[in-house]
């Protein structure tokens, strides 16, 4: 397999703490977005979506997406579980990765690439240019507070995201996180639950990745 990243980049980073997680050992090729390498035809040859993160299989296919890649890697590589280890369990991660992810990578995605300078004319990812609209950034961090407050009430009621288990629904959370410092936008003193939760996470070894 090959790993197509960039280090700098938070959807990858949500995929690379997932191999970490997994303790597989992937070839990383780093793709540098800061120049646009992801636009160059060579890499549309590999990815025509212009995205990291790619998983490539060992008979050629292509993953394009951070789903694909947790999908393919947890059926081949089950321990640890990290998408659930029943339809209940599987679900429930399911359900708060999406709301992680909705909610929160969403909203810093859309305040980050509306608002920077250096994404004028790039204001969503991939093969087209989209100018920026001011009033999306406004938006976006109109809802990261909630998103917070939301994150902090779940983590009142359980260890983790999603129940007793690290899973990816708090590798998308975690990410969330660390991904709004670009927007200067955080975690509350007041919001202890998803404090306490976030130095747990940020400790596992994955997380520095």
């Amino acid at each position: 397999m090959k790993f197509y990243d960039c280090s700098t980049a938070p959807s990858p980073r949500r995929a690379r703490i997932f191999i970490a997680e997994k303790g597989i050992d992937i070839p990383t090729i780093e793709v540098d977005l800061r120049s646009g390498e992801q636009m160059k035809p060579e890499f549309a040859a590999i990815n025509p979506y212009h995205t990291v993160p790619v998983l490539e299989l060992d008979d050629g296919t292509r993953l394009h997406s951070t789903q694909g890649v947790w999908r393919y890697l947890e059926d081949t590589h089950p321990e640890p579980p990290l998408m659930g280890r029943d339809a209940r369990e599987k679900a429930l991660v399911a359900d708060r990765e999406w709301r992680m992810e909705m909610e929160g990578f969403t909203a810093v995605g859309e305040t980050l690439r509306n608002s920077a300078k250096g994404m004028a004319g790039r204001a969503m990812t991939g093969k087209h240019g989209y100018e920026q609209i001011p009033e999306l950034a406004e938006r976006g961090r109109a809802r990261l507070p909630r998103f917070f407050e939301t994150l902090d009430r779940i983590l009142g009621e359980s260890e983790y995201v999603a129940g007793d288990f690290y899973s990816v629904a708090d590798i998308t959370a975690f990410v969330t996180v660390e991904f709004a410092r670009w927007v200067k936008i955080g975690l509350t003193d007041q919001q202890t639950n998803a404090k306490r939760w976030y130095d747990a996470v940020k400790g596992r070894p994955s997380s520095s990745l």
